[in-house]
């Protein structure tokens, strides 16, 4: 993390914060600020109607002339009481619209990152998880903090301005009473920071660990493996490491913190005795000792909440850089409004070269292809070939590092991301489980369906989901999920069901289904997750789907690919072989060597 921003970036990113507030309530935040300062003021005018009335009582004074000052006082006990409460409702009404409009602007920023880029880069995934979790409440804090400096800074102010008027002496002795420990608070704030910093690694393994000992994704195999005492073995480890660490540093702080106690009540009560013994000879009043006491305190006070919201601010600050990156960063692709239109003759891939980094190897070397239209084109190879990175680019997920990809002969990097992607439907092989309706699950595919019924129920028949869908409790209104549901729903079956790999996957390519209008249809690994049935009648959808229409087909099984127009098979990130079934099985290359290794599996089975 980096703990040396600029001045000047300090201050805009507190610019930043207040603008963000005042955005999002502006007419609640001038009202926070004022009842905030106002806080500030309070301890001083309390102080001021304490010493008044006391010189006024001590001298004798009329009651008509001490009543305006009763009263005063009176009101700002009202008031010293009021403010925390108006405040704090303030605060949290503040803090609710500030959390809606930050989340809004994080994830407009997220929808102008159209690649994936930045999405699959650690470094800005870090970031973002650091966006997201100070987003809601980070500008909030940060006004907090930078309030609270300023309303310290007004008491502290105003106290020693008042013993300054008074006796110089008196505002000496509360400054070095103060300025020891506001030094030494600084100190131990920043001490604290780097403690909590260094101990970040040991917190990420052990929130790494009890995550892994909780996770349903794990839960079989660490059961099976008898690993939980392991991992579980790990986590204390960690986190009594972090701990040690930490109470080390609380242990400096308690030796300090007492001694700096010690001081200032020895100079506090050094100072006392001596504006008693000026009273007493008559150069302070009973008032100004009052004064003095009511100083100390409010300075000892507002000094540490000084220290400790400059120490949370400077924390709030770093934070909220990392939200503010997030939130202004430009778009990652270029941008560019022409439109995409219709596919007349087909697309090609021409000496396409791309590496997802500067420093990592290539992963496509010179990749020369064409999709003609209405035909479709099988990408074969080994794992790591490349296959996956061609869907990644066909989708503008990412552009070429070198080459181009080529629409009717114009690269794509000419028309917009938006209109690239309204004319491609695809299936990926990690596809999405939506927490929501069947019919929402496959309307996905086309959010303009959402109200058609038809059109989805179509999409299911084409894809072999519509009789499962079916038969759900509440047919296509069924919830696909077991979330949303507190324990004594769990027991209703209508409320939510869990469907199969596989009932999932038939979503997925009923999804698919509905973008059919699309120019281009891509499928990678479309029946990763079914049965042997199941495959099959996927497959015979598919390619009746398929025909006459421009596709692309990702399959490590050949036998659902031999019917493709073309069949390209990638070789370290190479096309070392094209034709169709029967044009690479004479060729004896690779193809040929998969395909029968695939088949000699089968024909042990049915002869054996």
């Amino acid at each position: 993390m980096n703990t040396s921003l600029g001045a000047r970036r300090v201050l805009s990113l507190l610019a930043g914060a207040f603008g963000l507030t005042r955005a999002a309530a502006p007419a609640g935040t001038p009202i926070y600020v004022v009842l905030t300062l106002l806080g500030g003021v309070v301890p001083l005018s309390a102080a001021w109607c304490t010493k008044v009335l006391l010189d006024g009582i001590a001298a004798g004074g009329a009651w008509a002339a001490l009543v305006p000052w009763a009263v005063a006082l009176a009101l700002t006990g009202l008031v010293s009481g009021l403010l925390p409460v108006s405040t704090e409702y303030l605060k949290q009404r503040l803090d609710r619209a500030v959390a809606v409009l930050t989340m809004d602007r994080l994830y407009q920023a997220m929808g102008r990152l159209t690649g994936l880029a930045r999405m699959e880069d650690p470094r800005f995934r870090d970031k973002l998880q650091l966006a997201q979790q100070t987003g809601r409440s980070g500008p909030g804090q940060l006004v907090d903090d930078g309030l609270g400096a300023v309303q310290a800074a007004i008491t502290t102010g105003g106290f020693l301005g008042t013993l300054l008027v008074l006796n110089a002496g008196m505002a000496v002795i509360v400054l070095v009473a103060a300025v020891p420990a506001l030094i030494a608070h600084m100190r131990l704030s920043r001490a604290r920071a780097e403690v909590m910093w260094s101990i970040t690694p040991a917190e990420r393994r052990e929130v790494f660990y009890a995550e892994l000992l909780s996770s349903l994704d794990a839960a079989k195999e660490l059961r099976l493996l008898g690993l939980g005492d392991l991992f579980r073995r790990r986590m204390l480890v960690e986190l009594t490491a972090a701990h040690a660490v930490v109470e080390g540093q609380d242990r400096r702080d308690a030796r300090v913190r007492g001694l700096l106690a010690g001081l200032t009540a020895l100079v506090s009560a050094a100072g006392l005795v001596w504006s008693v013994w000026l009273a007493v000879s008559g150069s302070l009043s009973i008032g100004d000792v009052a004064m003095f006491v009511a100083a100390v305190a409010g300075v000892q006070g507002a000094s540490q909440s000084l220290v400790h919201n400059l120490a949370s601010a400077h924390h709030s600050v770093l934070l909220f850089h990392h939200y503010q990156e997030i939130e202004s960063q430009p778009p990652d692709l270029p941008v560019s409004a022409a439109p995409v239109p219709a596919l007349r003759q087909g697309i090609e891939l021409r000496d396409v070269w791309f590496r997802y980094a500067d420093d990592q190897p290539w992963v496509l070397c010179g990749v020369n292809l064409t999709i003609p239209h209405g035909r479709s084109l099988a990408l074969v190879g080994l794992n790591g070939a490349g296959k996956s990175t061609i869907v990644k680019l066909l989708c503008r997920f990412y552009d070429p590092s070198r080459g181009a990809i080529l629409w009717d002969g114009v690269d794509i990097r000419s028309f917009s991301v938006d209109s690239v992607r309204e004319r491609i439907g695809a299936v990926f092989q990690d596809y999405m489980r939506y927490d929501l309706t069947a019919a929402e699950n496959v309307a996905l595919g086309d959010v303009s369906s959402m109200d058609d019924r038809s059109r989805v129920v179509a999409a299911a028949e084409r894809a072999g989901a519509h009789d499962m869908v079916a038969a759900l409790p509440r047919g296509y209104d069924t919830l696909l999920s077991r979330m949303y549901f507190d324990e004594a729903d769990r027991e209703d079956p209508e409320t939510g069901v869990l469907l199969s790999g596989g009932q999932w996957q038939r979503l997925a390519l009923a999804r698919a289904f509905l973008r059919d209008r699309r120019d281009l249809m891509i499928l990678d690994e479309p029946s990763s997750g079914l049965d042997a049935q199941a495959e099959h009648e996927v497959h015979s959808s598919l390619r009746r789907h398929r025909e006459g229409a421009t596709s692309v087909l990702i399959s490590h099984r050949l036998g659902t690919v031999r019917d493709a127009g073309v069949i390209a098979v990638l070789t370290a990130g190479q096309v070392s072989e094209l034709g169709t079934h029967d044009e690479l099985m004479f060729l004896d290359g690779d193809y040929a060597r998969l395909f029968r290794l695939q088949a000699s599996g089968y024909d042990e089975v049915v002869t054996g």
